[in-house]
């Protein structure tokens, strides 16, 4: 088996700091786990306090944490220290190797998507933000392996691209088209295909944070040692 993840993430237009932070933490029984945040605002404010938040979300799940009690955690903290004046989306999407399923925490008002060959899946009940409600309880989805499963997320960047340009807001079955019709292995193109959308909508320019974040399931990986790899690009 084979888990794959391709992100794809760009800041608002004239803006030097991207308010959504994402990041990959190992978990310690196994598997891998992928953290998308986005602070409230835009800039460097916002960069802040979505990088704070993914950084000790994913050292939580590097110590073992289970990812509900993870959101919870790093919910509270942010709510201490903001006096409950800052919110922040958090997604996390697991591969959990112990288990064997996809793990999902979910507190964002942007989906999260699963394809497989036998179904298709949107997960989009209405949840807060952390950081603002004392309350506040991520929603949690467990989902069992499946080849060639893919499974989606991105920030509301993508969901709300071309609303502030005057023309046609993002459609989702575009975004939907874009998961079918491409496979499962080819995480690195449909994150960047989606994202791509979002900012032809927004005609060039974006209006916002954008990030999208693809994870696949994938069969048996090829005999001999098994390579770990990670590809970055970072433009500045």
């Amino acid at each position: 088996m084979e888990v794959k993840i391709g992100i794809a993430r760009t800041s608002k237009y004239a803006m030097d700091y991207c308010g959504d932070s994402c990041d990959i933490a190992e978990r310690p029984h196994g598997g891998i786990s992928a953290v998308i945040a986005d602070g409230q605002g835009n800039g460097l404010a916002a960069h802040h306090t979505s990088s704070w938040v993914v950084n000790k979300a994913v050292s939580l799940l590097a110590d073992g944490a289970r990812d509900g009690a993870v959101a919870r955690a790093v919910h509270d903290y942010l709510y201490a220290m903001k006096d409950k004046k800052v919110s922040c989306t958090l997604t996390v999407l697991s591969a959990d190797l112990e288990t064997e399923t996809v793990v999902i925490s979910r507190n964002s008002n942007c989906p999260v998507i699963i394809k497989t060959p036998e179904y298709e899946t949107v997960y989009d009940e209405e949840v807060g933000p952390i950081g603002v409600n004392r309350h506040m309880k991520p929603m949690m989805y467990e989902v069992p392996f499946e080849e060639n499963m893919m499974v989606v997320s991105y920030t509301d960047g993508i969901a709300q691209a071309g609303r502030k340009r005057g023309g046609p807001q993002a459609d989702f079955e575009k975004i939907m088209a874009i998961i079918r019709d491409n496979p499962a292995e080819d995480v690195d193109y449909v994150a960047k295909a989606i994202l791509e959308y979002a900012l032809e909508m927004d005609h060039e320019q974006a209006s916002d944070d954008m990030t999208v974040v693809v994870m696949s399931i994938l069969g048996q990986s090829q005999s001999g040692p098994k390579i770990e790899q990670i590809s970055v690009t970072y433009p500045y």
